[in-house]
């Protein structure tokens, strides 16, 4: 037998079975796509670990999977080397064997085939009466999803009693959108976070005028950088004034994370939005993180981010102001930090400064910028002096 377990790699977040891609008595071969666990931010398949018979399912549809626990076991003795492959020859169902008929070629998931259904999917269509048939797959191969259901479900309204279920359309308001899994789980999220954790948010402001300037002469050389790589860079670097920032409340202590590793909220339109992880940004340059915050920006827009990409992080920044307010207090959604830095949109204000001792009206482009703080963990004064430094490092970006 070998064992099927949830990776190690999910670090705060929570993950459910969200649905199984094969059934009991299937054969697999090495690398299938096994199952589907999701979070509230990624759905991954987690692959067969070697070719055999899927021998038995331990954690069923719905169940939350902890890192390391056991998802299933497969069984390899006996089994032909091609097993599971478009090679092999397919085995009996039980209706095939009753009838005493060889299985003819499988209809997609789309077209009702049963078989093909994950217990979760086909446990909601019987209880309210839809048809999989009359569902259009998203999955693998038109594979239908229990999300598909759920859309089903919340969009529809089902009729005919005593013969096949029909599906017709709900009369919706436009501002109506139904739930999906992402949407209740950022929900639960938001609702535990403010419970638990005594949310404190500073306000500072800074003049983002050096990092203009940087940012167009880097431009001039053909190397085109976010905002949002040079926010991440000074962030890395303000740790040092205030380290509990990059820490996280334990109960018998306040531990504070070895490495720097900030998520970066990245909004998906109305689905929500993900938070994939630069990690350990300190010793990044400021080109690195640019570029990888690049690869983890469309990654999360084309639904491809790895789960590693968006666990481990120790910091979370929100630059809000992308899409256009001024100031707001992002709450800390991750159990395992203390801290979230938000920022506003950039915009040219009137300032005053002294030049040559004497105050000058100067027109500068600034943005508020707030530390939403874990009070549990990080008191005003640090909060301040992280927010001090990181403000003085934006402004004195130098300009070689």
């Amino acid at each position: 037998m070998i064992e099927v377990r949830v990776p190690d790699e999910q670090e705060g977040t929570k993950a459910v079975v969200r649905a199984w891609l094969k059934a009991v008595g299937d054969a697999v071969a090495e690398n299938d796509p096994l199952v589907e666990l999701e979070t509230d931010k990624v759905t991954q398949e987690v692959p067969a670990p070697a070719a055999g018979v899927l021998a038995e399912i331990v954690l069923d549809t719905d169940a939350e999977a902890v890192p390391g626990a056991l998802l299933a076991r497969i069984e390899t003795k006996g089994t032909p080397a091609n097993a599971g492959t478009q090679e092999a020859k397919p085995s009996l169902n039980s209706e095939d064997a009753a009838a005493g008929t060889a299985p003819g070629p499988r209809p997609s998931p789309g077209n009702g085939n049963e078989s093909r259904l994950s217990p979760s999917v086909r446990r909601a269509c019987l209880q309210h009466g839809i048809d999989p048939a009359r569902i259009a797959g998203t999955g693998r191969n038109g594979r239908v999803t229990r999300e598909d259901v759920d859309r089903a479900i919340a969009a529809a309204t089902v009729v005919g009693i005593g013969e096949p279920a029909t599906v017709q359309p709900r009369q919706f308001s436009a501002q109506d959108i139904p739930h999906d899994r992402m949407r209740l789980t950022i929900a639960e999220n938001m609702a535990r976070a403010v419970a638990e954790q005594p949310h404190v948010t500073a306000v500072f402001e800074a003049d983002f005028s050096a990092i203009a300037a940087h940012k167009a002469a880097m431009a001039e050389r053909g190397v085109k950088l976010s905002y949002t790589a040079y926010i991440v860079k000074a962030a890395a670097e303000a740790m040092s004034a205030a380290p509990s920032i990059n820490g996280r409340w334990e109960k018998d202590r306040i531990a504070i994370s070895p490495t720097v590793d900030i998520g970066v909220g990245t909004a998906l339109g109305e689905k929500g939005l993900v938070v994939p992880v630069v990690k350990d940004a300190g010793k990044l340059s400021l080109e690195q993180i640019g570029a990888k915050l690049g690869d983890l920006t469309r990654s999360a827009r084309d639904g491809k981010l790895e789960r590693s990409e968006v666990s481990g992080g120790s910091f979370t920044i929100s630059n809000h102001g992308v899409s256009g307010s001024l100031l707001a207090a992002p709450i800390i959604l991750h159990q395992g930090q203390a801290a979230i830095l938000g920022i506003g949109k950039l915009q040219k204000r009137v300032v005053v400064r002294e030049i040559g001792g004497q105050d000058a009206i100067l027109v500068r482009p600034m943005a508020y910028v707030t530390l939403t703080i874990d009070h549990r963990v990080i008191d005003g004064h640090q909060t301040n002096a992280w927010l001090s430094r990181f403000v003085e490092i934006l402004e004195s970006w130098p300009q070689d």
